[in-house]
C-alpha cells in the first residue's frame, strides 16, 4: 500500500447473496451498517462453492457468510483474516476450533431469528392441525364433497413440547399465548430453572416431553450431543396423535426413522425445514405423504429476518473495524490470544491513521 492509499477493511461476501447475474437476491442484508465508512470495502465472491476455498479469502480481513462451509482448508494461508460473520444463529457450518487456533473471530446473530422462526412454527402448527394443504388440493382438484373426510383439530388444550428453550423457544411460547393451550413443556439441560419459571414452561426430560407433548418442536443447535437426538426409539415414545416440527438443523432427526414412523401411522404428521444433506436434490421418501409439510431450509425467511440478521452480522464487522468487541462473538476466548490481539490492533491502528 502506498503512502497516499487509504487503508481498507476488506470484507468478502459469499456468492449466494447474489444470483447468476450478480444481482442481489435479498432486499436488505445489512450493508447499510457500513454507510459513510469509506475504509470498509465489500466485494462478493464470483463463484459459489459449498466450501469456501482459501483462494477466495485471500486478501480479505473478514467474510460475511450465508451457506458455504468454513473449514481448515478455507483458512489456509489467510493470516490477515480477522473475522467470519455467520449470517444466522447457527454456526455448525463453521469450524470454530480451527478459526480460534488461527486467531480468527467467529460471530453469529442471536436474537435476530427468534420471532421469524417462532412465527413460522406457529404457522406450521396451524397448517398441520387444520389440514390446510389437503383442503387446498380438494378445491384445486374438484373434490369438494370430500371435505368431511379432512376434519382438523385446534391448538386449544394441546401441549407444546420444545426441545431447546433458547430465544426461539421462548418467543414461540409468547406467540402462542391466547390459543388456549395447556402449559408447555421443554427439554433443555443448559437453561436454568429460573428461566423455565419465568417463561411459564415446565422443565422435563426428553422422554417425558416426547410422551406428553402434542407438538414436538425442535429449536436446538446441531452438536455432537444433538446429532441423531430424535431417532426410532424417540419417535416410538411420541403419541400417535402428535406432530413433529424441525426448524432447527438436519441431522437432529433420523430421516429414515421419521419416514417409517409416518408411514406406519405412529405420528399424526410432521413439518420439516432442515435435512441431513442439503441442498436436497432428490425429494425425501416422506415427501409424498399427505400429512407432511416441507420447506427448503427457508420456512422462516422473510425480508424482516434478513434485514435484522444483516444488521447484526454487519454491525459486528463494523465494530471489529473500530476496535470494539462485538457481543455476538461465538469464540470470545480469541480476544485473549496474543496473535489475534496483534493482528487486530495493527488493523485498527492502520484504519485510524
Amino acid at each position: 500500500m502506498s503512502a497516499t492509499e487509504e487503508p481498507q477493511f476488506r470484507i468478502a461476501v459469499t456468492a449466494d447473496f447474489h444470483d447468476e447475474r450478480g444481482e442481489p437476491r435479498y432486499q436488505d442484508i445489512g450493508l447499510a451498517e457500513f454507510t459513510g465508512i469509506s475504509q470498509i470495502v465489500t466485494r462478493g465472491f464470483s463463484k459459489h462453492l459449498a466450501e469456501i476455498s482459501a483462494e477466495q479469502l485471500h486478501g480479505f480481513h473478514a467474510a460475511l457468510v450465508l451457506t458455504p462451509r468454513v473449514t481448515v482448508g478455507s483458512l489456509e494461508g489467510n493470516d490477515q483474516l480477522l473475522a467470519i460473520a455467520r449470517f444466522g444463529v447457527g454456526y455448525d457450518t463453521v469450524d470454530v476450533a480451527a478459526c480460534t487456533e488461527r486467531d480468527i473471530l467467529v460471530t453469529n446473530t442471536p436474537g435476530a431469528v427468534d420471532r421469524p422462526v417462532a412465527e413460522a412454527t406457529v404457522g406450521w402448527m396451524l397448517a398441520l392441525t387444520h389440514r390446510i394443504a389437503q383442503k387446498d388440493r380438494l378445491v384445486r382438484e374438484g373434490r369438494w364433497e370430500e371435505r368431511s373426510q379432512h376434519m382438523g383439530t385446534e391448538l386449544r388444550d394441546r401441549i407444546l413440547g420444545i426441545v431447546g428453550l433458547g430465544g426461539i423457544g421462548r418467543k414461540l411460547v409468547s406467540l402462542l399465548q391466547g390459543f388456549g393451550m395447556r402449559q408447555p413443556v421443554a427439554f433443555d439441560p443448559f437453561v436454568s430453572a429460573e428461566v423455565f419459571e419465568q417463561c411459564g414452561v415446565r422443565k422435563v426430560t426428553l422422554k417425558e416431553l416426547l410422551e406428553t407433548a402434542d407438538f414436538v418442536s425442535l429449536h436446538c443447535p446441531l452438536t455432537e450431543d444433538t446429532r441423531g437426538l430424535i431417532g426410532a426409539e424417540q419417535l416410538r415414545q411420541m403419541k400417535p396423535s402428535a406432530w413433529l416440527l424441525n426448524l432447527a438443523r438436519g441431522g437432529i432427526v433420523n430421516e429414515m426413522a421419521l419416514d417409517e414412523a409416518l408411514r406406519s401411522g405412529r405420528l399424526a404428521g410432521a413439518a420439516v425445514d432442515c435435512f441431513e444433506n442439503e441442498p436436497v436434490i432428490a425429494a425425501p421418501p416422506f415427501a409424498g405423504l399427505d400429512n407432511v409439510l416441507l420447506a427448503p431450509h427457508s420456512i422462516a425467511w422473510t425480508h424482516e429476518l434478513f434485514r435484522d440478521i444483516g444488521r447484526s452480522a454487519c454491525g459486528s464487522l463494523r465494530e471489529i473495524s473500530q476496535g470494539i468487541r462485538p457481543a455476538t462473538a461465538v469464540n470470545p476466548e480469541v480476544f485473549d490470544r496474543p496473535g489475534f490481539q496483534r493482528k487486530w490492533e495493527t488493523m485498527v491502528d492502520d484504519l485510524r491513521g
